[in-house]
């Protein structure tokens, strides 16, 4: 499964579009983000990629979940976003 690394500057528009083209290809994608800024810009992007993929006839769920990650020999605590076709 693609997996897409989402920080609080990233930019929701640009990562609806990744989302879009992989669940195009692959029906699935996990949007990861560390904090509540990454978390907030990864929801707008779902919403978004929604909007893409709805005259396709392709409509998206989203199953939240926790992950440890490691940044920088750090481990740390990231929200996991497993978005897939209904």
């Amino acid at each position: 499964m693609d997996v897409l690394k989402v920080s609080s500057k990233s930019n929701p528009v640009s990562v609806a579009g990744a989302i879009a083209g992989i669940i195009r290809e692959k029906q699935i994608v996990e949007v990861q983000g560390i904090g509540a800024g990454a978390v907030n810009q990864a929801l707008k992007s779902i919403a978004v990629a929604r909007v893409y993929v709805a005259p396709s006839g392709i409509d998206l769920v989203c199953s939240p979940a926790f992950s440890s990650v490691e940044v920088d020999g750090e481990i740390k605590t990231a929200m996991k976003l497993i978005v897939e076709v209904r």
